[in-house]
């Protein structure tokens, strides 16, 4: 296993409490003594993260997150900073009792939690109340403090993941504690990195606690974090090639009014390397389309029949953006999926596949933001952010693709069960057409050899990187067509 496994290997909250098991049982490392270096991780990343900050406020529950914020209390009483501790409970149990006993004999004071406790005026607030054992709504006193502590906007590190969010699904679970950082224990948990967790954790930090590489013998990742290696997947291009050498994507859509959404693909296809890019859509948006990119082969398109001899060209078909769900939508909608080539399937494409299901290629990307997943599915979009990765994984199996869904976190499944999740991305591009590129971007990957799955997760990381490039500062007013530049400059590695 590469050295880097760790920062990239995404685990289930089970699979994280069997590793911590197996650490303790098989390896004979104490949980105590594991408890001893969670906290130290966590005060050396508070010293450097905040190195004037003086007061701490500790949040503790019962149990061994509380334990940690207990013992990080004790270390930052020792080096000489005030610390006031609230807990939850009277008394801890196991581990999380010891490390209590050392907080009040390194001189800490622990006041028990009522409803009508306050938050104490602190430079940080370290979250210790829940960790990833929680599986219901925080109610009752732990959801009164988490709401004064994030309508006090206090600085906040959270312990292992913000008390309130599921640690698998990334939703949150009622009153949820927002952090500036959080520090993950033994392994990313997944669910920190989509849905809510993408709001509520603030910057990341792993600390495995020097556990052995055998400690996770046994326990496979459930998923992948795409990290910058992922531009490996496109190689350095020969010089003996020509525009045929990369492949010819046909985008198909633009129904009256929607002209806009096929440029976008197209000339997103363009930009990320495709050799050729043919437009089908209404004759109405082809003297535009002329004017602004000529590098897009234009054809107005009435009929399946006029598509066919478009489709015979093409090595990849993108088909969706501003597709409608007309009468003309549906036909080539119908003669695209039909042709069995390689095919992006975004926008009106999924709509009118959830209306009416069929086959797709033996090599399909289906790209939905969560309303066009929950409508997949017979759902709601609620339920699919509940559990993005369930819902993804249902998407690719069902429909024998692989699955791009959209969103904070966007997720990438394979009907085996593989998912890759996306760390980039920012809100900016939660404007209209940004979907329309991403499609161009995985067609033109599609067509230059790449496998779906391969194409989806580059494809959403030179979307994302592109994104956050473009945006810069101010992702407020990002438009679609700004992440151009930057697509073309991240196709070539992202140095």
């Amino acid at each position: 296993m590469p050295a880097n496994a760790r920062s990239t290997s995404l685990y289930r909250a089970d699979q994280v409490r069997g590793i911590d098991r197996h650490a303790i049982e098989q390896l004979g490392i104490p949980g105590f003594e594991l408890m001893q270096r969670a906290a130290a991780a966590a005060f050396a990343l508070l010293r450097r993260r905040w190195p004037a900050a003086r007061r701490i406020a500790l949040l503790a529950g019962s149990g061994n997150n509380g334990g940690d914020a207990f013992l990080l209390g004790a270390l930052a009483l020792q080096a000489g900073f005030a610390v006031e501790a609230i807990a939850l409970t009277a008394g801890s149990g196991g581990d999380a009792a010891r490390a209590r006993d050392a907080f009040e004999s390194a001189g800490g004071h622990i006041t028990i939690a009522d409803a009508g406790t306050e938050i104490p005026d602190s430079d940080i607030c370290v979250d210790g109340l829940f960790g990833t054992g929680l599986a219901r709504p925080v109610t009752g006193v732990a959801a009164a403090l988490i709401g004064k502590l994030n309508a006090a906007q206090r600085t906040v590190l959270a312990l292992d993941v913000p008390s309130g969010l599921d640690a698998d699904s990334g939703s949150r679970l009622g009153a949820c504690v927002r952090a500036e950082a959080t520090i993950s224990f033994v392994a990313w948990k997944r669910g920190l990195f989509t849905a809510d967790g993408v709001d509520c954790c603030g910057a990341l930090e792993l600390a495995t606690l020097d556990l052995p590489e055998n400690a996770y013998a046994g326990f496979i990742a459930d998923a992948e974090l795409l990290d910058d290696s992922i531009t490996g997947l496109l190689a350095p291009r020969r010089l003996n090639v020509n525009k045929s050498s990369f492949g010819h994507v046909l985008a198909i859509g633009g129904d009256e009014g929607m002209g806009g959404a096929i440029r976008l693909t197209g000339e997103a296809a363009l930009r990320c390397g495709a050799g050729l890019v043919s437009i089908a859509t209404r004759h109405e948006h082809v003297l535009a389309l002329n004017a602004a990119r000529p590098e897009l082969m234009a054809h107005g398109v009435d009929d399946p029949a006029a598509l066919a001899v478009l489709l015979e060209r093409a090595t990849v078909v993108a088909v969706g953006p501003g597709l409608g769900q007309g009468a003309w939508g549906r036909a080539l909608d119908a003669a695209a999926l039909d042709s069995g080539k390689p095919a992006v399937v975004d926008a009106d494409a999924l709509n009118l596949l959830a209306q009416v299901p069929r086959a797709l290629p033996a090599h399909a990307v289906l790209s939905p933001h969560p309303g066009e997943a929950a409508r997949l599915l017979g759902s709601d979009a609620t339920a699919v952010q509940r559990d993005r990765y369930a819902a993804a994984r249902e998407l690719a199996a069902r429909h024998a693709a692989v699955v791009v869904l959209k969103g904070a976190g966007s997720l990438i499944a394979d009907p085996q069960g593989r998912v890759a999740v996306c760390r980039w991305g920012n809100p900016g591009m939660a404007s209209g057409g940004m979907g329309d590129v991403l499609t161009g971007v995985i067609a033109a990957l599609l067509a230059q050899g790449l496998s779906p799955w391969d194409a989806a997760r580059l494809g959403v990381a030179l979307h994302a990187r592109a994104g956050d490039l473009a945006a810069g500062e101010a992702p407020r007013g990002l438009l679609a067509t700004d992440l151009f530049a930057a697509l073309r400059r991240f196709s070539n590695g992202f140095a």
